[in-house]
């Protein structure tokens, strides 16, 4: 009987241990199945999203072309005129979803192909090279970067910085200031320096554009380039515009010109309509700069357009030091440098050809294998640069043209 007893209660915990082992293995099938269960839902709900904007493109892609147009007035009963690129103009309905705060005239807007009902606001339209100058939310330079411009300096900053900054001057003194400014002097005298100090200074855009980039092939090219210029300058004001080498599109207007001298001449005409079109006061303003104001056109130079001209000549001893100290204050010189000295000798150098000593005197050091640039350095740099006839042309030889 002992036996049989044994018997049956090792079968029972026989029993039991294969129970509890089913159970485990159940647990963990039911923990399985709840994560493929987590897994599916997360995956039909992802495949849901896509179904939704595969939806979406489709309808997008479905619906019909629309037409560009102009908005020409705005009308009280939720009406507006625009002129489609199609030819005539005409009165339409809004779409319920354009903001009225948007409807300006003079506006590129989007037109239903079938109804002509505008159904957007588009963004302006600006010409790649309009868009491609060089435009600057705000320069890195500093007036601390400028020396020997102290009185040129002062001028500028009264016709552009004081108008931006405190047009209440003006305003109590009762006069307009100027509309323009105009940067006369030879290469490298920091003419561009100058314009981006003040953009620094007043936290205004810099755009910068090239005159002859604005000489187009086509005919109107050049005078729709002006238009975006001022454009995209209003667009991103306080701005100050900044046209470099203003002689390839403001030179005199001769009466025996041809066709690509009357379209330059087109060009420069809507520059003055442009300067014409100014609010002394506003919060864009125009810098010019040239080193051929001779052969300037008289209309540009009058009172009115560019009021205030500043000649921004060589500098003198003191300036050369000055400039000669900003560009060696992140140079490792050594005590030999004399800088007063070094102003002395460079008595026809300009404020590039300055800097361009600097920067050869550092190279001199680097190929000599030092790490410290020393008074000889200058030397040799200040003969390679002013006296190896930069912006000199060499005679021809008596055989060449024998």
């Amino acid at each position: 009987m002992v036996d049989q007893a044994e018997g049956e209660t090792a079968e029972l915990k026989a029993k039991i241990v294969s129970l509890e082992e089913r159970n485990v293995r159940l647990m963990e099938d039911l923990q399985n199945a709840e994560n493929e269960k987590r897994f599916s839902e997360s995956e039909l709900f992802r495949l849901q999203k896509d179904l939704t904007r595969v939806r979406t493109e489709l309808e997008r892609l479905r619906s019909p072309p629309l037409i560009i147009g102009s908005l020409r007035d705005v009308l009280p009963d939720n009406r507006v005129v625009v002129k489609s690129s199609t030819g005539p103009d005409f009165i339409v309905s809004v779409s319920e979803y354009v903001p009225k705060e948007d409807l300006i005239p003079g506006a590129r807007v989007s037109l239903n192909k079938q109804t002509l009902a505008l159904m957007n606001i588009l963004p302006s339209s600006l010409d790649p090279i309009v868009t491609g100058a060089e435009i600057i939310e705000k320069p890195d330079t500093t007036y601390d970067d400028i020396g020997g411009l102290k009185q040129q300096m002062l001028e500028l900053r009264e016709a552009v910085e004081d108008p931006l900054l405190r047009p209440e001057l003006y305003t109590k003194v009762g006069i307009e200031p100027p509309k323009g400014v105009l940067l006369v002097g030879p290469p490298g005298t920091g003419k561009t320096l100058m314009a981006k100090a003040v953009a620094n200074a007043t936290n205004a855009t810099f755009v910068r554009l090239v005159g002859s980039e604005l000489v187009q092939k086509y005919i109107g090219e050049g005078a729709r380039l002006v238009r975006e210029l001022f454009e995209l300058a209003r667009d991103k004001a306080p701005s100050i515009i900044f046209i470099d080498e203003l002689d390839s599109v403001g030179a005199k207007r001769l009466d025996a010109a041809t066709s690509g001298d009357r379209e330059v001449q087109r060009t420069l005409m809507q520059l003055l309509a442009e300067l014409d079109g100014f609010k002394p006061s506003g919060d864009v303003k125009i810098i010019g700069a040239t080193n051929r104001p001779d052969i300037l056109d008289d209309a540009l130079l009058r009172p009115g357009r560019f009021d205030r001209i500043i000649d921004v000549g060589m500098p003198d001893s003191e300036g050369r030091l000055q400039i000669f100290k900003i560009h060696t204050s992140h140079m490792n010189v050594g005590t030999d440098v004399n800088l007063k000295m070094l102003a002395e000798i460079t008595d026809t150098a300009s404020g590039a050809e300055i800097k361009s000593i600097c920067t050869e005197a550092g190279m001199l050091a680097i190929r000599d294998g030092r790490d410290t640039v020393t008074m000889s350095d200058f030397m040799r740099s200040k003969e390679k640069v002013m006296e190896a006839g930069r912006n000199k042309i060499k005679a021809a030889p008596a055989y060449m043209f024998g």
